[in-house]
């Protein structure tokens, strides 16, 4: 199957339903893949071996060199940084001022990234940015905390950082080299794009995704390095999930109740990554409308399904689990829920 014949995909399962007045009235479709270390598929719906485009939901596997390597310790790093590397962020100020804190700190500037700025993916934060006539730099950019562990490792490495996103940098092969070994694939011929934030963004299959989520959940058939590695980016997401993404975020809503038991990542696109330490479980989520609100909903659904939140969770998570709908005077329209 071609990777850009969308008309040739067969039609994936709804994965998610919006109602109206006792209706269905929209829907969202989509392929999910829950599996274990040892390639075990647990769970599945629609395509799991079309390629699809991870984006930022494989942040924190693109955090490993930052540890493995030695990068992290070797200048100081913090939990709030490993969540950093790990966000797709909100810009607000805390963001923005560790983004700027960090640089300095391994004797860069904001100037040396190469993500643009932008306003908040938060509408309310970009509100707050606009009415505080906030001049954005590019450290407000959702992916600069990923950019610091980039040139963290780069500096650490002794790589020169000029063209640090171009794919025959090494920062970026090093990349690829994890996504293969963690995802046991050959990513050498798949299709190739530009991200958001200027890096290139490599095809995958979901289902080599999963694994790759399933051994951040275990990771004990790993190099001891790479273990330990793994255990700081949960660790350090569990400690500061306000980094993760921000206010109001789906990310950091589960982490802040969850912990350690839940790593979950957001990408553009309606994707969604996740590692469940307590069951040894990953998780590789892609809506095919790329709705973020579908996608949210049908994570929501699998947290549940395989155990990681329970009742009393659900209840203090029930605006990201079971959104309400309403209309412009607040009141009462309908809902999303899962429906599978």
């Amino acid at each position: 199957m071609s990777a850009n014949s969308a008309n040739q995909i067969a039609a994936n399962p709804i994965l998610v339903e919006a109602t109206r007045g006792g209706m269905v009235e929209s829907f969202h479709r989509g392929r999910y893949v829950v599996m274990k270390a040892d390639g075990t598929v647990v769970a599945e719906g629609g395509d799991i071996d079309a390629l699809m485009y991870p984006r930022s939901a494989i942040k924190p596997l693109l955090a490993i060199p930052l540890l493995e390597s030695g990068a992290a310790d070797a200048f100081g790093l913090e939990d709030k940084h490993i969540a950093l590397a790990c966000s797709s962020h909100n810009g607000e100020e805390e963001h923005a001022k560790t983004v700027a804190a960090w640089l300095e700190k391994i004797g860069l500037s904001v100037d040396t990234l190469a993500c643009a700025p932008h306003y908040s993916l938060s509408l309310n934060a970009a509100i707050k940015q606009a009415s505080d006539h906030v001049k954005l730099s590019k450290a407000h950019n959702n992916c600069s905390g990923k950019h610091c562990g980039f040139l963290t490792t780069a500096q650490h490495l002794g790589d020169d950082p000029e063209g640090y996103i171009e794919e025959a940098h090494p920062v970026q092969q090093r990349l690829i080299r994890i996504l293969e070994e963690m995802g046991d694939c050959d990513l050498s011929s798949t299709p190739r794009g530009i991200d958001g934030c200027g890096i290139p963004v490599i095809g995958m299959r979901l289902r080599d995704l999963g694994l790759a989520m399933a051994r951040m959940a275990d990771p004990s058939g790993l190099a001891p390095k790479r273990i330990e590695a793994i255990k700081r980016i949960r660790k350090g997401c569990a400690q500061a999930p306000f980094m993760v993404a921000g206010t109001g975020r789906f990310c950091t809503g589960i982490m802040e109740v969850c912990g350690e038991d839940a790593l979950v990542k957001v990408g553009a696109e309606g994707v969604y990554c996740a590692a469940f330490p307590k069951q040894g479980l990953g998780v590789a989520l892609k809506i095919d409308d790329g709705t973020q609100r579908g996608a949210e909903v049908a994570m929501g659904a699998i947290l549940r399904q395989h155990g990681v939140i329970d009742d009393a969770r659900a209840e203090t998570l029930k605006q990201y689990l079971t959104p309400v709908l309403t209309n412009w005077a607040g009141k009462y329209a309908g809902d999303l829920r899962p429906a599978f």
